[in-house]
């Protein structure tokens, strides 16, 4: 006898928008809900599952049973199958038994799960995003946090290898411990926003949560929905926004999971040439499919509106965009124009951009992973762009990470690694990434990759993050790297955080802390970090020295700072030219030994009212070796709150 009741919470609407892949939120009609029928409480269930003969649920209700609680097929060809069963309640385990067309039993986990086990069976929990917030005041007024004209400092991290129980290191530590100890120390940092590697639930801990099985769930390696809220919540209560990892790109083939749902390639595109990845051996989504995309961009939505996410920074678009991707001559077929773009993949990246910037407005941002010259990534949709907020500045990472690689002797042969930024920097809006893929797979952490003794490579270090934050454009860092993390990032243990108790480790990241004050308090570096307006090279072309020096500039016309880098291990005496009638202080010197740096003084020694590089004044200053100067002018009236320069 079947113990499931007819039951429905789909309308005809619904039913339209989802084949049309326009129902974008798909997670309050799928999934397991509670629900009353005839004055008893209980769950109603539904799944897609087109092609299958027929889809029970099964649990730990009735011993995993598949021929007592058979779902039903709705009536309109959606492929939709639906039910009600009394007496259950949150916490019961699940699962779908699916019976295909051949006849075979598929076990399958909830696709819109709120929550699932951590074990091999992996089964589904009935659950609830129910959670009473306390962000009102961030989230009424965190458009000021997330625009383009606002400092956006990104600390990134891997909530489960940030920090480990002390006394057990092999133990998670759960959403609610890690609130406790990120809150302060992203609030002491003064970076603006945090952004977490996938927390969507995954199976497999090497994949580091970018090998998704639970696309709404929160993964319970680190507690409950609620949990995960509570963080969330403590941070946006502390004026911190929250960016989440997003992966539309691919899933796992993992039994109970999407690939081959119902017997068919339903949610992987059946073409291999578009839906498996040979590099991770993972399936692919069809974007072409209606019913993928609203499923896929009703995702996007969940994490913003049932999670309060401020931003969601989409993974892997290079691969998504491109039907050559990671594939040899002959294992891609161009598309209907002859060309490499996956046009699909485009058209949904376009629809996602359009429904998530038309239901939360400027309070939130989209930014793409994306490493290769894709056009008009960040432009509007409506002007034949794909709609993104921002997008990943990877020639900018590549290059800047290659030059430090380098002998201070040599570096005047790849100047323009330096300098080739300023010829693209406003093509996009651009995001600088010093992320997780930068210190993993033998490649070295970031003070590894710096030439020289230990002394030279904390001050190239310093230097390099110095151009980091006085370069146009937002900014990204991979935790550990504010201190100087020496080993590789291992995402089973935990940050070396006793690393803190050398002075180097220490000065570094107190300079990184004090970076993130000034690029937040100084105008010049943010108003115009998206715009031509607010760049100007003072001096270009001294490869012979490796000094770089140009102008950040605010939307007042006397709001301007000066960045200087010397990048060779001399101390130099430099003259620069300067707009008469202007006064400048130097406000930074990454070189103070506030930062175990040498100690040299940045002092400006003489002005002069004589013409000098294309200006009617100069003024001459020393340049300490391997380091990075922050110039403000002070012929106005300014904010004390500023870095002050330290007597050594």
């Amino acid at each position: 006898m079947n113990s499931v009741k007819t039951y429905t919470i789909f309308t005809d609407h619904d039913i339209y928008l989802f084949k049309e892949g326009k129902h974008y939120k798909l997670y309050d009609k799928f999934g397991a809900h509670s629900a009353e029928k005839d004055g008893i409480q209980g769950v109603y269930f539904s799944v897609w599952a087109p092609n299958a003969q027929k889809v029970s649920v099964i649990g730990n209700f009735n011993s995993w049973n598949s021929k007592d609680h058979i779902l039903f097929p709705r009536w309109d060809g959606s492929g939709i199958w639906e039910g009600f069963i009394a007496g259950l309640t949150w916490g019961t385990l699940y699962k779908y038994a699916v019976e295909t067309a051949r006849g075979e039993i598929l076990e399958k986990s909830d696709p819109y799960a709120l929550s699932w086990e951590q074990n091999l069976q992996a089964a589904s929990l009935v659950s609830t995003t129910w959670y009473e917030w306390n962000d009102k005041e961030w989230m009424e007024n965190r458009w000021k946090k997330n625009t383009l004209k606002a400092p956006l400092s990104v600390y990134e991290l891997h909530i489960g290898s940030w920090i480990r129980n002390e006394d057990d290191p092999e133990r998670f530590l759960n959403y609610r411990d890690i609130a406790e100890r990120l809150v302060p120390y992203i609030k002491e940092m003064e970076f603006t926003h945090v952004e977490f590697m996938p927390v969507m639930e995954y199976p497999y801990d090497p994949s580091w949560g970018y090998q998704i099985t639970g696309f709404f769930a929160a993964t319970s390696r680190f507690g409950s929905p609620q949990d995960l809220m509570f963080l969330i919540d403590e941070l946006h209560r502390n004026d911190i926004g929250v960016i989440l990892d997003w992966v539309p790109s691919h899933f796992p083939g993992d039994a109970n999971g999407l690939h081959r749902f119902d017997g068919s390639y339903l949610y992987e595109h059946e073409d291999p040439r578009k839906g498996f990845h040979p590099d991770w051996k993972s399936y692919i989504f069809n974007y072409g499919r209606n019913e993928v995309k609203s499923f896929l961009i009703s995702n996007a939505m969940f994490w913003l509106e049932r999670y309060h996410a401020d931003g969601l920074r989409v993974d892997a678009v290079t691969s998504m965009l491109h039907l050559d991707y990671s594939r040899n001559e002959g294992e891609w077929e161009p598309n209907i124009f002859g060309g490499n773009v996956n046009l699909e993949a485009k058209t949904f990246l376009q629809e996602f951009n359009t429904a998530v910037y038309k239901e939360f407005g400027d309070s939130i941002i989209t930014i793409a992973e994306e490493s290769s010259d894709f056009p008009l990534l960040t432009k509007p949709v409506h002007s034949g762009g794909v709609g993104f907020g921002m997008k990943w500045m990877m020639g900018w990472m590549h290059d800047t990470l290659d030059y430090f690689k380098k002998d201070p002797i040599a570096r005047k042969f790849h100047h323009h690694k330096l300098t080739f930024a300023s010829m693209y920097m406003y093509n996009e809006n651009y995001m600088m990434p010093l992320s997780h893929d930068e210190v993993v797979h033998g490649k070295a952490s970031l003070i590894y990759k710096m030439f020289g003794d230990e002394w030279q490579k904390f001050a190239n270090l310093r230097a390099l993050y110095v151009y980091m934050f006085t370069h146009p454009g937002a900014k990204l860092l991979f935790m550990g790297d504010e201190f100087g993390q020496t080993s590789e990032w291992n995402f089973k243990k935990s940050l070396d955080w006793h690393l803190l108790a050398y002075p180097v480790h220490k000065g570094l990241q107190k300079m990184v802390k004090d970076l993130n004050h000034i690029y937040r308090n100084e105008t010049a570096f943010y108003e115009n970090q998206f715009s031509p307006q607010g760049f100007e090279w003072v001096q270009a072309d001294d490869a012979d020295n490796s000094v770089f020096i140009y102008l950040r500039k605010g939307q007042r016309k006397d709001d301007s700072c000066m960045a200087i880098l010397n990048l060779t291990p001399r101390v130099i005496d430099y003259k620069i030219g300067v707009t008469a009638g202007s006064h400048w202080e130097v406000i930074f010197n990454s070189d103070d030994e506030q930062y175990a740096g040498s100690g040299v003084r940045a002092d400006i020694f003489n002005e002069q009212y004589e013409e000098f590089m294309g200006h009617q004044k100069s003024i001459s200053l020393n340049l300490p070796p391997l380091s990075g100067i922050i110039l403000k002018r002070k012929d106005k009236q300014y904010k004390q709150n500023r870095i002050k320069h330290h007597k050594r």
